[in-house]
């Protein structure tokens, strides 16, 4: 009977009369490594005469692609509800034999290569994707129902109904998805019957920050409240307002978006907008998979009214 064992590393090392480390360097192509070209040659020549497949990719060779959905995600979209949408996303993964991988960062075409490469994934997603492709009403209930749009709705609303007329939206420095989230918030302004709302951007450094929301303030007096980004930035302009001796709400309402544990923490208590994403992390599952979604129906966003506005 012939030996179907698989190779391993073990025994591409054995042969081409190096060390573990040193095979693994080559075949993932690590950068940095001090290895010469006729060794890395003898490594490559080995593996391929013994047929060596990394573990990752055997079964992928056997279907076609593995069983496992890659995710991307940007530092600047991680909160609350990237969380609930990744834990929804691998429990369905898992509950269909489906492992997640999630990376984080921008899919570069070399980084998405060398995931295609190594591990055949049966989907790649990138977080966030629908709203940067011109089908951002295509999300989980239209848009208007369970997306985005209607979760920038419920900022604007409630503050409208606490009696704000203008309102601005305040953002983190270059925030990804910054065009669609202002054009759903203005959306929601008009509907309300609310002038288009403005744009304040508040840095990260906390003396820059006091100047932004000072020079805003001077030049737009009649803005009585604002709609933050996320709760981060929601956050900043709280600290801008103490720093400049105001408060909120009774110089500038404040509210936040996503619904962070600091946003309880703060004094006031931060005003927000809470998301159960899960849900749409499972339908991201089902579609990655072709799989029916129906039955599958989000939570509606909620305001969590604390102190702020």
């Amino acid at each position: 009977m012939s030996d179907t064992r698989r190779a391993t590393l073990k025994d591409v090392a054995a042969a081409s009369g190096v060390s573990r480390a040193t095979v693994s360097f080559v075949l993932n192509e690590t950068p940095n490594q001090t290895i010469s070209p006729a060794t890395r040659e003898r490594v490559l020549r080995t593996a391929r005469d013994l047929g060596y497949v990394p573990h990752g990719i055997a079964r992928a060779l056997r279907e076609g692609t593995s069983r496992i959905v890659v995710l991307y995600i940007e530092s600047s979209l991680e909160g609350n509800y990237s969380r609930s949408y990744i834990r929804g996303l691998d429990q369905e993964l898992a509950a269909h034999d489906h492992v997640l991988l999630v990376r984080h960062g921008p899919p570069t075409d070399s980084a998405t290569k060398q995931v295609l490469d190594a591990i055949r994934p049966r989907a790649v997603l990138r977080f966030g994707e629908i709203y940067r492709t011109g089908h951002e009403l295509d999300d989980v209930g239209g848009g208007w129902s369970d997306g985005l749009a209607a979760h920038a709705t419920l900022q604007v609303r409630y503050l409208a109904s606490r009696g704000h007329r203008q309102i601005a939206l305040a953002m983190p420095p270059e925030p990804p998805l910054a065009e669609v989230r202002l054009r759903f918030a203005n959306q929601a302004a008009e509907s309300a019957g609310l002038p288009p709302l403005l744009s304040l951007v508040v840095p990260g450094p906390r003396a820059a920050g006091a100047s932004a929301v000072s020079a805003f303030r001077a030049a737009h007096p009649s803005v009585t409240a604002l709609a933050g980004y996320d709760d981060d930035t929601a956050l900043r302009a709280l600290t801008a307002l103490r720093d400049l001796g105001l408060s909120a709400p009774a110089d500038l309402g404040v509210i936040g978006f996503d619904d962070t544990e600091y946003g309880a923490l703060t004094t006031p208590a931060l005003t927000t907008v809470h998301i159960d994403a899960e849900t749409h992390g499972r339908r991201a599952a089902r579609t990655a998979l072709g799989l029916d979604t129906a039955g599958l129906s989000p939570t509606h966003g909620e305001v969590i009214v604390r102190d702020s506005a």
